[in-house]
């Protein structure tokens, strides 16, 4: 861990664990799914301590504040020491975890795949939006 030198952003977001790889990162990071300080950046941006990151994955959204460097990828709770989310950013998550939660609430999965004569029934159904 550096003191004073930055570390490059995606690399950082790989180290911390918000992203499975540094490319998946970086395509965030391109996208403007991660946002320094609520301004969209590169990759390469050199990340410092006290940096505050909005990080948007799937339906999540993470406020945080870094609170450590980190280049290299090491367990899950040395990269959770890396940096701190707000007590809102949590909040917030919980509760559309929560939400999404009730909304499927009346959901029943099948239970076993459709056999030949449901597929077909399946497909007809779906082509009914062509007529």
């Amino acid at each position: 861990m550096h003191v004073d030198a930055g570390v490059r952003l995606d690399t950082w977001l790989w180290a911390a664990r918000f992203f499975k790889t540094r490319s998946l990162a970086k395509q965030a990071v391109d996208a403007g799914r991660v946002r320094l300080a609520d301004m969209a950046c590169k990759p390469a941006h050199a990340l410092h301590v006290g940096a505050t990151l909005r990080i948007t994955r799937g339906e999540e959204c993470f406020d945080i504040e870094v609170l450590a460097l980190g280049e290299r990828r090491g367990p899950a709770s040395l990269a959770q020491t890396l940096y701190r989310e707000t007590d809102a950013s949590r909040l917030a998550r919980e509760a559309a975890r929560e939400q999404r939660r009730l909304e499927r609430a009346g959901f029943q999965p099948p239970e076993r795949k459709p056999d030949k004569r449901a597929r077909r029934l399946i497909r007809a159904l779906g082509d009914l939006d062509t007529l």
